[in-house]
């Protein structure tokens, strides 16, 4: 049986000048996040973008994905910090999302850098946001132990 999540947007105006409120319907974790085409292209200035959101749903996937790769492998985290930088470029007159990167740092008690970085990489490829993007956006990975 398939999870299904939802979240929905209101918007008002053209793409240039409107704006839009986001909420996660399914959780009621989020409502009314403001989201603009200017927070998407230039500053944020306080409101959300797609690319934005997909950097957090990257990281939290990979997040535990790693996580659980780590227990499997016998050395569960103390803790893991991650972010995901998602690059939004203008490419052949199309905006397109060309990459995400992902910088881990995390404190692994019996475990030496380079495993680390093995099971860093296979968690990358292995969690679901990741396989959705494989193919279409570089994906990377950084990871370090602290």
């Amino acid at each position: 049986m398939a999870a299904i999540r939802r979240a929905s947007v209101s918007w008002t105006g053209d793409l240039a000048t409107g704006k839009g409120e986001l909420t996660a319907g399914s959780s009621g974790a989020f409502s009314a996040l403001p989201v603009t085409w200017a927070s998407r292209t230039e500053q944020p200035d306080g409101r959300t973008s797609p690319e934005e959101l997909l950097a957090a749903a990257h990281a939290s996937c990979f997040s535990m994905a790693f996580s659980a790769g780590l227990a499997k492998a016998g050395t569960p985290p103390q803790s893991l910090n991650v972010e995901a930088e998602v690059a939004f470029e203008q490419l052949e007159g199309s905006w397109t999302v060309v990459s995400s990167k992902l910088t881990v740092r995390g404190r692994v008690p019996g475990l030496d850098a380079v495993r680390f970085a093995e099971l860093a990489q296979a968690a990358k490829d292995g969690c679901p946001i990741s396989r959705a993007l494989a193919g279409n956006v570089a994906l990377s990975v950084e990871a370090a132990l602290e």
